[in-house]
């Protein structure tokens, strides 16, 4: 996206700028519906369901141009083990000249976060958003005719994200990167929560085990969330929390499961790394941290 976006809460305030969103977009995704996003379904947002669910907004520029709507515990049961016992996504729309820049992925991003796994449910003839919603990792659950309009709809869920941290550590212009044993493929050192930890102890934690190195958790500071498809896991999504600090001029030793680690440019990152890697990549090209 061209500026930064920033999600918070929904506030009362609102609500005029947000019903007018949500009918424009709706309008826009459900052409087959009459009177689709106005009247009796704008006065059903306003007083029922902006007041029951747990709303968040996404905003650029000092403009509201994304909702998301959750129903904590789903709507039709999410699953997983997120965070939370899981959300149904009662609604997510964004303002028809603010789609296409990834708002609507942040948004459901953001909801995962909060509660883990995802539920909703999409109308059949709305082709963008099934298209949208299998490219974010959903599956269809189940079909059934809404007793409404008559419609049908599709039950859709996602599973909870996998949780990780990874370490930044560039020299030279590049990427600190390992492999794993019977692994061909390379990870920024790091890796999964135990449970009941944080996750600057996690990380502290897997840069012994893998790399020797004594990082006590004050000294690591956050820098970034990558959200993408995690290695091996059948499409299961990942958030990646990473950080940076620690020591600069470091000799790694690699611990039992890491069968070597190497530092890569940006080119051999996009080669030889998970998919994560290339978002990362692009975030410290755009930091100035590697060479674009």
């Amino acid at each position: 996206m061209s500026s930064e976006m920033i999600i918070r809460r929904y506030r009362a305030s609102d609500q005029h700028v947000v019903t007018d969103l949500w009918s424009r977009a709706v309008q826009k995704a459900h052409p087959f519906l009459d009177g689709e996003g106005r009247d009796e379904r704008a006065r059903v947002l306003r007083e029922a369901d902006l007041v029951r669910a747990e709303n968040w907004v996404a905003e650029r520029e000092g403009s509201v141009v994304g909702l998301v709507g959750l129903l904590p515990g789903g709507a039709g049961g999410g699953s997983g083990d997120g965070p939370g016992a899981g959300a149904g996504v009662g609604g997510l729309v964004v303002a028809p000249e603010a789609q296409g820049g990834g708002i609507g992925r942040e948004l459901l991003e953001h909801a995962a976060s909060l509660h883990g796994a995802l539920a909703l449910e999409v109308f059949e003839g709305n082709g963008t958003a099934r298209r949208f919603f299998t490219r974010q990792g959903f599956t269809e659950r189940r079909r059934r005719t809404d007793e409404e309009t008559g419609h049908p709809v599709i039950a859709l869920e996602r599973a909870a994200p996998l949780k990780s941290v990874g370490w930044l550590h560039v020299r030279d212009g590049r990427l600190l990167s390992v492999r794993t044993r019977g692994n061909d493929t390379f990870y920024l050192p790091g890796g999964k929560y135990e449970p009941g930890e944080t996750a600057r102890e996690a990380l502290s934690r897997e840069l012994g085990e893998e790399l020797g190195l004594a990082v006590p958790v004050e000294d690591l500071s956050e820098a970034f969330v990558i959200h993408d498809v995690a290695h091996g896991k059948n499409g299961r999504r990942l958030r990646m929390t990473c950080f940076t600090g620690g020591p600069q001029d470091i000799t790694p030793v690699p611990g039992r499961e890491i069968a070597e680690f190497a530092w890569f440019d940006r080119q051999e990152a996009r080669e030889r790394c998970a998919p994560a890697h290339s978002q990362v990549v692009n975030r410290l090209i755009a930091q100035g941290r590697m060479p674009g």
